[in-house]
Parts: C-alpha cells; sequence; structure tokens
C-alpha cells in the first residue's frame, strides 16, 4: 500500500541543516528561473528563438524540481517518509516525464544554435515562430506516453520484501532493487528508453556543436569568434551538468550501483542543474545582463 523513503533520515543530526539548505535551493530555483521566464517575455531585445527557448526550459526546470523537493521538505519537516504507492508511481512518472522533455528541449537548443551559426542567413526562415512553437510542444508531449507506459510496467511488477527505498525520491533503479523475481525484462526497457531520450539527443547535441565548432574556428574576426562561443557557451555547460549524472544514474546496471552514489547524481540532476541554470545563463551571457539590469531597478 505505501513505500518509505529513507531520504536522508540516515545522518538525523543533519537533518534541519539539510531542510534549511534545500528550502533556500527551492526558492533560489523558483527566484531565479522565474527572472529568466519574465525577462525572455517582456524584455524586447530578447524576442528571439534562443530566448523562447530558454524560457521555456527555465519553466521546465521549475515543474521539475516541484515534483522533487516539496516531498522532500515535508519529509525531512515530518521526520517521515511514507509516501502512498500510487503518489510514488505519479511522483516517478512526472520525474521521468520531465527529464525526457529536459533532454528533447536542450537538443531543440542546441539546434538553434546550430541554425543561427552555421545557417545564419537561413535562420529567420528556419526558425520562425511557428516552427519554434512545434519544436517546444514536441519536446514536452512526444515523452508522455512512454514514460507513463514505463512507470506502469514498473509499478506492476510485484513487491513481497521491504517497502523501504534508500532514495530522495521514487526513481526507477531503486525501485527496481525492491521487486521479487526476474526485472531483466524491465531493465532492458529502461536501456531502450535511456537510449531513445538520452542518448540520441546527446549525440545530435554532440554532431550539432561538432559543426557549430568548426563553423566557429573558420570565423576570421577574433571578436566573432568570441561572440560565436559566448552564445553556446551557456548552453553546453548545462548540457554536460544534466546529462553527465543523469546517464552515469540510469545506464549503469542495477547490481553495480551504490545507493549513496544514487542519492547525489539524483541531487545533481534534479536540484543543482535547475539551481545553476539562471547563474550559468545570466553571467555568461551580455543580453541576458543587460536585461537583467533594466529589470531590477524596476522591480526594487
Amino acid at each position: 500500500m505505501e513505500f518509505v523513503l529513507v531520504g536522508f533520515s540516515d545522518v538525523p543530526n543533519l537533518q534541519w541543516i539539510l531542510f534549511g539548505i534545500f528550502l533556500a535551493i527551492y526558492l533560489i530555483i523558483l527566484l531565479g528561473n522565474s527572472i529568466i521566464i519574465l525577462i525572455t517575455r517582456i524584455d524586447p531585445t530578447l524576442q528571439n528563438p534562443m530566448y523562447f527557448f530558454l524560457g521555456n526550459f527555465s519553466f521546465l526546470e521549475i515543474c521539475y524540481v516541484t515534483t522533487t523537493i516539496p516531498r522532500m521538505l515535508r519529509d525531512i519537516w515530518t521526520q517521515k517518509g511514507n509516501i502512498p504507492f500510487l503518489a510514488c508511481a505519479t511522483q516517478m512518472s512526472f520525474v521521468l516525464i520531465f527529464g525526457g522533455t529536459e533532454c528533447l528541449l536542450l537538443t531543440v537548443m542546441a539546434y538553434d544554435r546550430y541554425v543561427a551559426i552555421c545557417n545564419p542567413l537561413h535562420y529567420p526562415v528556419v526558425m520562425n515562430h511557428r516552427v519554434c512553437i512545434q519544436l517546444v510542444a514536441g519536446s514536452w508531449i512526444s515523452g508522455i506516453p512512454v514514460e507513463i507506459g514505463q512507470t506502469c510496467q514498473i509499478f506492476s511488477l510485484s513487491f513481497c520484501g521491504s517497502n523501504t527505498i534508500n532514495h530522495i525520491f521514487c526513481d526507477i533503479p531503486p525501485i527496481l532493487k525492491l521487486a521479487c523475481g526476474n526485472t531483466i525484462v524491465n531493465e532492458m526497457t529502461v536501456y531502450i528508453v535511456a537510449v531513445v531520450f538520452f542518448m540520441v539527443p546527446f549525440l545530435f547535441i554532440v554532431t550539432s556543436y561538432g559543426k557549430i565548432i568548426s563553423n566557429i574556428l573558420k570565423l576570421f574576426s577574433a571578436r566573432g569568434r568570441a561572440k560565436a562561443f559566448s552564445t553556446c557557451s551557456s548552453h553546453l555547460t548545462v548540457v554536460v551538468l544534466f546529462y553527465g549524472t543523469a546517464a552515469i544514474n540510469y545506464l549503469q546496471p542495477k547490481s553495480n550501483q551504490s545507493e549513496g552514489l544514487g542519492k547525489l547524481l539524483s541531487l545533481f540532476y534534479t536540484i543543482l542543474t535547475p539551481m545553476m541554470n539562471p547563474i550559468i545563463y545570466s553571467l555568461r551571457n551580455k543580453d541576458v545582463m543587460e536585461a537583467l539590469k533594466k529589470l531590477l531597478p524596476k522591480l526594487l
């Protein structure tokens, strides 16, 4: 009927310190990403596809952390990690949906940079507003049936042993460890979905950036090269942060996974990346910095 999330109950002396840290992180994520959404909507200089995608990405990050951090804070506050069976399945489903959407949206953002740098004359035509909306809608919608199906498949397994999940939220690796019998089919499904939603988009991003870097190096102007690199470096940093930690977590064999390492990696791709997103994009992007300088006096 229910599972018990261990979370950070194995470090009781740090419970309230962790509560304060995660609450502060959650508020920073909400504030930072909300500001990015606001400036990409109202600033006239940021009305182009790159910032349209960035605004959607920031909204996605808010949704992503809201599926995990509030529950974590509640468990630390009440000192209880009980989570109903259906609530656990729902949380996992949303984590997978938003994670898959993030992979696809990062790919769309890489494609946008590829067209802008490698085919600048065709950029306004190729990346018109209608195409941008279609790409964003496709990123949000395409993973929903797959991830819901995967969640249903995992939660249709028999759980006849312990109901204690040594993790911070309901995720595939720790749930599969609790299942009875042979889970090889489920593990294979996880790898197939990971290839489709993680590896294929990642290869597309790598290919796009290979062509982008090759094109940038052909530029004669050092200033032009620096400007082209600056528009890509923020996105590339976020890609490395998210993909690096998520790939290690989901592509490892179940038997080789350390529970402590799993918690740490999950914190990285579900919390650290959304928190770093506004910082990375504001500090490494002159247009965003200028928009912030104009917005902050108005807010204050």
